[in-house]
């Protein structure tokens, strides 16, 4: 693996939306909201050829600008080990987040701008719920998100697919099982991963963020619909 330790000034800036100011920012957000927690999940975010990405290893509040990994975007072919190609990596004693194979399926199979993971209760809860391998809901607000997660807005008369893969001990496992679920459903914006959570994306951060938001709210209405016994897809002959 590449030990670059230059490139810092790919992280110092004074804008408040670049990408190594917003990703301290966001997961801190996400801290608060319960959807990440300690050192796990996080936010990767892609501008042009340079794709920017959180450490593992320090709590998700305190992650600071010089935490920050910056990566070329494409990769070179991988090497025979799965050497990644780096353009900084930070001073300290990190290592990217585990994450980035999976961010990676984002940006090469759905051309993203962000990718987002959290560990929410309410996607864990769906995935325990629906034990095959697609959630379901139909009639609801779902305009929030798109169509692959990068096209038109769904509209309250579609149908929202979201796969469920099985987890794996190591996440960098996942992979595989998540691109061919990408595949298998171009429509999708996010994958869940059952007893983990979910991984979203987006044409940037925000619609990243938004979507997450919405996928959020329904997977938590999902639990409180199942509870009382009401179908989540709605029978369009009654």
């Amino acid at each position: 693996m590449s030990l670059q330790q230059s490139g810092d000034e790919l992280v110092v800036s004074e804008d408040p939306l670049h990408p190594a100011n917003l990703i301290p920012e966001l997961c801190r957000g996400f801290y608060q909201l319960g959807w990440v927690t300690g050192t796990g999940g996080g936010i990767s975010i892609r501008v042009g050829d340079k794709v920017y990405i959180a450490p593992s290893g320090v709590q998700k509040e305190r992650i600071l600008p010089a935490h920050i990994f910056v990566l070329p975007f494409p990769q070179a072919a991988p090497s025979p080990h799965g050497d990644r190609v780096f353009l900084r990596r930070p001073s300290l004693n990190l290592k990217e987040s585990a994450c980035t194979p999976l961010f990676w399926n984002a940006f090469d199979l759905r051309d993203a701008g962000s990718c987002i993971h959290t560990h929410s209760q309410n996607a864990v809860m769906a995935t325990l719920l629906w034990p095959g391998d697609v959630f379901r809901i139909s009639h609801q607000m779902i305009k929030g998100v798109r169509l692959g997660g990068m096209g038109k807005a769904l509209s309250y008369l579609d149908t929202l697919e979201v796969p469920i893969i099985e987890n794996t001990p190591n996440e960098e496992d996942l992979k595989d099982s998540m691109a061919e679920a990408m595949v298998k459903y171009p429509d999708a914006a996010a994958v869940l991963v059952r007893r983990h959570g979910i991984y979203v994306w987006g044409s940037d951060w925000e619609k990243a963020k938004t979507q997450t938001e919405c996928l959020d709210y329904l997977f938590e209405l999902a639990v409180k619909l199942k509870a009382a016994n009401i179908p989540l897809v709605k029978d369009e002959s009654n």
